[in-house]
């Protein structure tokens, strides 16, 4: 990772970074917006977000994208790195008046080249199924804000159904739809169905069939994301109050949970074979949660206020059988013609099923490295890499390299052996939050070492490792409510479908100063004006943030929430400015990476050897900002 300077060069926004699979361009023609190209005045408005369908045209050109500003709603054939963008023409454009869009998502089921299901969510709670092709608005849910009149802050088809989608809501509630069911007239009335600790799933008492069919009541204060598991059993969901809660979705069965470090968690997204859960919120941190091993892994410090979006980048996860290859040393152009770098949905496929033949057996037949994203309100975009001293700390470290930076680390004696402190630099970086890395690892060396906290060999990942152990020892999991075995029983959905007659359906900062601190204060409140101008938002997040402050003070330094020295500290690949407002999207597609900030530029970033016919349009030789760094 480059070194950041001060002053200008801090503040001059990157077009192109370097991994070690090469170059990611810019490509400022691929550039979505509103048709005027004119930067939105973002205050007091809800984040962009950005959805991608596939439709399988025949023309080879299928992906279509859509997007909101503030009001707007667009969609629009998506060219990627193919073509430059043609903003004059959107398929489908809408402006809503007294309510704005604040997150959508397609069902790619019933994709087709003719006609695509949107769910849109909205400030005012409802949600809205529209055909943006046929410009179509087929259905309108919670029209009359009976079920909840707070703001939408997630909704997603349920995976592999066609009528079944989940909406949650600022209110803390999440509620389980059938398209083709109604509303109805009143105001639903509920039964308990399912209770344990800070959630409950009532069923909706009705003679005939009527939406919701499900009520959850997650934790306290706002739902603010939820994910399914790639296999769609299970349900990951980052709240207000600072909690991860994972359930088996059709038991309803909570699984584990985990803490943040302080505040809120904003976003939360699943490893590509479903182990690992990475959430990223108000402590600046993104946090690596085991979901065999419910406990939190590793947490990475790079940004330097609120992580909005965490994403798994499933086209470069590296998977590498049999030995692996020799050391590298060389340039990254080099390196990138001799590393197997998986960048197509075949690779993705394959890195799939090998990550489950590594799941499925105690042996180590092959090397895993799993890449993730994320992006924050500091609008900078870091890239991660986890790598197998962090994912296997005790086990025999495979001798893949990776870029590293690892500043110092304590070795723990063999029997009768004396404590020998080592030092690796493979690549010369300064700490983008501006600590001093070498102080964190001489404090770590000098804490003391217990004989069992660390692996006999070096580290290789991009982590400060910590005195303490990192995996929290043979501490048995504490969570509440784990029982896997649970999901084997009768299905808690299906009972509320007999219910309702309905049949079954198929980075945080250690030591920061105290003008950063008001630097960072001044950010965050520059940047929470998309969670409500409403009095009695503003009423639900404070009595939230007081909560949340008592389980902080009571979890801290538990499996839920180890301390900071008690788990790896991962440091960014990269860390970069992206934007002048804070970003909102990080999407993983297969030739390119996508970025949005809160000005309502959906921005393009071509792969390493994607660039494909915008090549000479971005030719870092004619532009300005055309230094890699």
């Amino acid at each position: 990772m480059a070194a950041e300077g001060g002053g200008k060069e801090m503040n001059e926004i990157k077009t192109q970074f370097t991994t070690r699979e090469g170059v990611y361009k810019l490509l400022t023609h691929s550039e979505y917006s509103r048709p005027n190209r004119v930067p939105f005045n973002s205050q007091g408005s809800n984040p962009v977000k950005v959805s991608f369908v596939n439709v399988n045209d025949q023309s080879g050109n299928g992906d279509r994208i859509c997007f909101n500003v503030g009001r707007e709603l667009y969609f629009y054939i998506y060219k990627g790195v193919r073509k430059a963008a043609d903003l004059s023409k959107p398929i489908d454009k809408r402006i809503y008046k007294g309510t704005q869009p604040t997150c959508h998502d397609f069902n790619p089921l019933t994709a087709t080249a003719e006609s695509v299901s949107l769910l849109v969510g909205f400030s005012a709670g409802q949600v809205q199924l529209i055909d943006p092709i046929k410009k179509e608005t087929s259905k309108l849910f919670n029209e009359e804000r009976l079920i909840d009149k707070s703001r939408v802050t997630c909704v997603r088809w349920v995976p592999g159904s066609e009528s079944l989608f989940l909406v949650a809501h600022s209110s803390g509630s999440m509620y389980l739809y059938n398209v083709e069911n109604t509303c109805g007239t009143t105001a639903p009335h509920y039964q308990l169905l399912k209770q344990g600790e800070n959630y409950a799933v009532h069923t909706c008492k009705s003679k005939s069939a009527r939406n919701p069919l499900l009520r959850w009541t997650v934790g306290e204060g706002a739902l603010n994301e939820f994910a399914f598991s790639p296999d769609g059993k299970f349900l990951a969901c980052a709240s207000q109050d600072g909690f991860l809660r994972v359930f088996g979705f059709d038991a309803a069965e909570l699984h584990g949970t985990m803490k943040s470090y302080f505040g809120g968690l904003l976003c939360v997204c699943w490893s590509p074979d479903g182990r690992y859960i990475v959430a990223g919120g108000e402590d600046d941190l993104v946090t690596v949660w085991s979901f065999t091993d419910c406990r939190v892994i590793a947490r990475g410090h790079g940004h330097k206020s609120w992580v909005s979006v965490v994403a798994f980048d499933h086209c470069t996860t590296s998977v590498e059988d049999g030995d692996p290859p020799a050391e590298f040393s060389g340039s990254d152009e080099e390196f990138h013609e001799q590393v197997h770098f998986g960048a197509g949905r075949d690779r993705a496929n394959s890195a799939h099923s090998r990550l489950s033949k590594r799941n499925s057996t105690d042996s180590r037949p092959v090397s895993v490295t799993y890449r993730f994203g994320s992006v924050g309100q500091d609008t900078q975009m870091c890239l991660w890499d986890l790598t197998e001293d962090i994912l296997f700390p005790h086990l025999p470290l495979s001798r893949t390299r990776t870029h590293t930076n690892v500043m110092s680390a304590t070795s723990p004696p063999a029997t009768g052996q004396t404590t020998t402190t080592t030092t690796t630099t493979t690549v010369s970086t300064t700490n983008p939050s501006g600590t001093n890395g070498t102080d964190n690892a001489s404090n770590s060396s000098a804490s003391g070492n217990p004989a069992n906290s660390l692996p006999s060999t070096l580290p290789r990942s991009n982590s400060l490792p910590h005195s303490s152990n990192p995996t929290g020892g043979s501490t048995p999991n504490s969570h509440t409510g784990s029982n896997s075995s649970s999901t084997k029983g009768n299905s808690i959905i299906d009972s509320a479908f007999i219910a309702t007659g309905v049949s079954k359906f198929a980075t945080l900062s250690l030591h920061d100063s105290r003008k950063e601190r008001h630097e960072k204060d001044h950010k965050r409140n520059h940047s929470m004006g998309h969670i409500s101008s409403k009095s009695s938002d503003k009423l639900n997040q404070l009595s939230s943030t007081r909560t949340a402050k008592a389980e902080a003070a009571k979890t801290l330094g538990t499996t839920l929430c180890p301390l900071m020295e008690d788990v790896p500290l991962l440091e960014p690949l990269v860390c970069k400015k992206i934007a002048h407002e804070r970003l909102t999207v990080l999407i993983f597609l297969e030739d390119c990476l996508v970025t949005a900030c809160q000005e309502g530029f959906v921005c393009t970033w071509a792969r390493p050897g994607k660039v494909g016919l915008l090549s000479s349009q971005n030719n870092p030789a004619n532009s300005p900002s055309g230094t890699v760094v």
